[in-house]
């Protein structure tokens, strides 16, 4: 049965929800640390304990968040206004002996501004082709990652079951949702009128929906898992082969932007044998666009393959699963399959030269990469517009206020020899640059109130070096520096 809100249904609903505290802040508070952490690894029985005396709110966390049935007296209670078995009729809960169990996964999701709550499946239906998948890792890493600026209309490509949309309603017009399954779109529907979002939902697959349409922003956490073309799941299978499908929405998506607007995807892509995964990359990119594509994470095929098995909630030793991954490790034999890289791409639509990066970031990034990618977009505006030698040395830059100079040393017969140095920035990515002496001594000068020229000037005299190859030597470095927010222009 698919969801069906109705706003009667999803008013009274909100209702309860918000009595009994269901938040994120409330049900954390309930379970305390150790139980939410515990759950968050998949350990439920801590949090059946620390439910236990929480009233309402328990009844709540054991029949929506711990698949529990509960007795209908207490759900009636926790739910009021809304009936069980309007719940039910709604397609939320269904009668199990003289109590009720949810139908749906139905928890709550926020960020800084607040809370929604969000609709998907249960994990007991993970195996189902149409399965829904609810706020996973790879959704919150999307999140994260998004640019949050004030734009007109934005397009959630591939909603699944509208984690994106619900972000996008705090920083945009209009939100446009597309998906290729009507199971997705039902729990997104529901989600948006449980949250009393106001989303245009468009079925169809990929961007066929919005044909002829531009946007002022794009995000899609599209189908992404590279392996043989077939569909097993929906939400993870493109039913192309490799990274075809990827290839295809990073030639397509630029036509689908406004002057200077920004798309913004998960994505994996093969590192085969014999070629430069950054040049498979770039293959794809179509004029006129920006890029900054980051690698997060390199898995070898077995790793891969398995983490996605496990992903659908397979038994790894079955029959079917075995048959399964030889058939993927077959394919990328086949293809010449060495690793596959996942990551961020983020795309502009410019008329000037376009700035192509790919970096990898692999590890952990305590910081959320929204701010880091909407500072990489304004430095790219600024290197453009300061791309002759000339512009750049006349411009004054100072060091950014988290940037910090690194020395080292080894140890030897007479102590600590100091053999090299860096600067680091201590948030965001913490981009770090390997610096020498004069190198170090530029930085140091860069305190926004001299243009650079000038200080490379006091810099040749100081090494008695000439001052055309100390410009030779520091343009390209400085670039890159201010391309990686180590250095700004001075006042930003």
């Amino acid at each position: 049965m698919l969801p069906h809100l109705s706003p009667a249904v999803a008013g009274a609903l909100r209702t309860a929800l918000r009595r009994a505290g269901y938040t994120t802040d409330g049900v954390r508070d309930l379970l305390g640390h150790s139980a939410h952490a515990a759950l968050g690894r998949g350990e439920v029985e801590p949090a059946f304990r620390a439910s236990r005396d929480g009233g309402e709110l328990g009844v709540l966390v054991r029949l929506l968040l711990l698949g529990a049935a509960e007795p209908d007296a207490a759900v009636t209670a926790a739910l009021a206004p809304l009936a069980p078995a309007d719940a039910a009729a709604a397609g939320l809960l269904v009668p199990e002996g003289t109590g009720w169990r949810a139908a749906l996964d139905l928890r709550p999701y926020g960020d800084d501004d607040g809370d929604w709550w969000v609709l998907a499946d249960l994990d007991a239906r993970r195996q189902q082709r149409d399965h829904v998948t609810g706020v996973g890792a790879a959704s919150v890493t999307l999140a994260a990652a998004t640019v949050r600026r004030p734009v007109g209309t934005l397009l959630d490509l591939g909603t699944g079951c509208g984690v994106q949309a619900l972000h996008a309603g705090r920083h945009a017009a209009a939100v446009t949702a597309t998906d290729v399954a009507p199971r997705a779109l039902a729990m997104a529907r529901a989600t948006f009128a449980l949250n009393e979002l106001d989303v245009e939902l468009l079925d169809g697959p990929w961007l066929a929906p919005v044909a002829g349409r531009r946007f002022g922003q794009i995000v899609s956490n599209p189908p992404f898992v590279p392996g043989p073309a077939r569909v097993d799941y929906v939400y993870r299978d493109s039913g192309q082969a490799g990274d075809a499908a990827l290839a295809g929405l990073l030639r397509a998506l630029p036509g689908h932007l406004e002057p200077g607007g920004v798309a913004q995807l998960l994505g994996s892509w093969l590192h085969v044998r014999g070629e430069d995964w950054p040049d498979r990359v770039r293959s794809w990119l179509p004029d006129g666009v920006d890029a900054w594509v980051v690698q997060r994470e390199v898995a070898d095929p077995n790793l891969h393959v398995g983490t996605w098995q496990r992903d659908a909630g397979l038994d790894l030793a079955s029959p079917d699963a075995r048959a399964q991954a030889g058939a993927w490790l077959d394919w990328m034999e086949r293809e010449r399959v060495e690793a596959i890289g996942f990551g961020f791409v983020t795309l502009r639509r410019t008329d000037g030269a376009p700035a192509v990066v790919f970096e990898d970031v692999r590890g952990d990034v305590e910081d959320p990469l929204g701010p880091e990618t909407a500072g990489w977009l304004d430095r790219v505006d600024w290197l453009r517009a300061h791309a002759g030698d000339d512009a750049l040395l006349g411009a004054p830059l100072a060091l950014a206020p988290t940037v910090v100079l690194e020395r080292y040393a080894e140890p030897g017969a007479e102590g600590w020899t100091e053999v090299g140095a860096a600067v680091a920035r201590m948030d965001g990515p913490r981009w770090r640059h390997e610096v020498d002496g004069p190198a170090a001594a530029l930085l140091a000068g860069c305190q926004g109130a001299l243009a650079l020229g000038e200080l490379v000037e006091l810099l040749a005299v100081a090494h008695d070096r000439p001052a055309g190859e100390l410009v030779a030597a520091t343009l390209p470095a400085v670039r890159e520096l201010v391309r990686h927010g180590v250095l700004v222009p001075a006042g930003s």
